[in-house]
């Protein structure tokens, strides 16, 4: 696979999510949330009350506008793109539509082995160009000295909703496909792997300075399936990546999932709010840094109680390099924004110490 060089400004490479990266000693902790520009920002609201969401995602200059806004008005550390996971989906074959109130619907998922016959890997991404135009916009009016990060789905995560046709709750059809078809199974996720590496490799050389891998669900498994059926192909993205570009490697929902998640690999270990930090520290060693990892519903608690929360966490990662703070998840549309505001105050204030 050909890749493009990624250029990396001297100052960007001395940013403090990029030396946190590197494991390197920063002046403060870096921070930055997922999810940051949503919908409990009245700025993004602004943008997305005039379109539809797959409109804001598909529309290079609203997706580089809701990006930088949330950048500035938080005073993060670094830049996620405005995206969503799935639309890189439907060149490969799959009818996505966001339903109100519903979220993501897929009206033609795969059900039967038979059906993995229209399911296409993708070689040519020019169908996705939308997103690379986002980058180039986001990243001219980025300050110099903030990274981008760029992020997609972890194979099974896509895998499942491309089975499921949406959430679930039991993840009935991915189970069945993954226990009856296995021979199948994997060819499904090594076209999804294949396809991820390409995706986020053209982010980087777009302007992206890091990317995250989601994989959102993979905590409904048990560790040996997890290790037979999804841990070879996670593997196999991450490794493809990190020659080339900065890699988190996030999983919520299942902390047994913890070793085989650094077994995968990637430059942070994105973890959520499940997991004692001290003991996952325990566990990377020198290896990687650790990103995370503050439950997003403690932005509903009074200040006083978010702060010790907040306070606890990097206390748990002081004497160790490489913690980027972050919430465990994304932020939730009900929570009021000047609590993230205060919290990324707080971070950088305490972090210093």
């Amino acid at each position: 696979m050909k890749v493009t060089p990624l250029m990396m400004t001297t100052e960007l490479a001395d940013s403090r999510f990029m030396r946190a990266v590197r494991r390197e000693a920063t002046d403060t902790t870096p921070i930055w949330i997922m999810r940051q520009a949503g919908r409990y920002l009245p700025e993004y609201m602004a943008v997305r009350s005039k379109v539809t969401f797959l409109e804001l995602c598909e529309t290079p200059a609203l997706a580089a506008e809701v990006t930088l806004t949330a950048r500035e008005v938080l005073d993060v550390d670094a830049a996620i793109l405005f995206a969503d996971l799935l639309p890189m989906l439907r060149p490969m074959g799959i009818d996505l539509e966001y339903a109100k109130g519903e979220g993501p619907v897929i009206h033609n998922p795969l059900r039967a082995p038979e059906d993995l016959q229209r399911f296409r890997e993708l070689e040519d991404l020019s169908s996705l160009g939308f997103v690379y135009d986002a980058i180039r916009l986001i990243r001219k009016d980025l300050p110099g000295n903030i990274p981008l990060l760029g992020f997609a789905g972890a194979p099974f995560t896509l895998a499942s909703y491309v089975l499921e046709g949406g959430g679930s709750r039991n993840y009935l059809h991915t189970k069945r496909w993954m226990y009856n078809h296995p021979e199948e199974w994997h060819e499904l996720m090594g076209r999804l792997s294949r396809t991820i590496v390409r995706y986020l490799l053209a982010q980087a050389a777009a302007g992206c300075q890091a990317v995250q891998i989601f994989d959102s669900w993979a905590g409904c498994l048990s560790p040996s399936d997890y290790r037979e059926f999804v841990l070879p192909h996670t593997k196999a993205v991450i490794r493809e990546l990190m020659p080339h570009v900065a890699v988190i490697n996030f999983m919520t929902g299942n902390p047994a999932l913890l070793a085989m998640q650094n077994e995968a690999g990637g430059s942070l270990l994105g973890i959520d709010w499940r997991h004692d930090i001290g003991d996952v520290w325990k566990l990377v060693g020198d290896s990687k840094g650790i990103q995370g990892n503050l439950d997003p519903l403690v932005l509903e608690a009074d200040l006083p109680i978010l702060k010790a929360k907040a306070d606890a966490i990097l206390e748990a990662s002081r004497g160790h390099r490489g913690h980027v703070f972050n919430l465990g998840h994304g932020v939730y549309p009900e929570v009021d924004p000047e609590k993230v505001k205060e919290l990324v105050r707080h971070v950088h204030e305490s972090g210093a110490r």
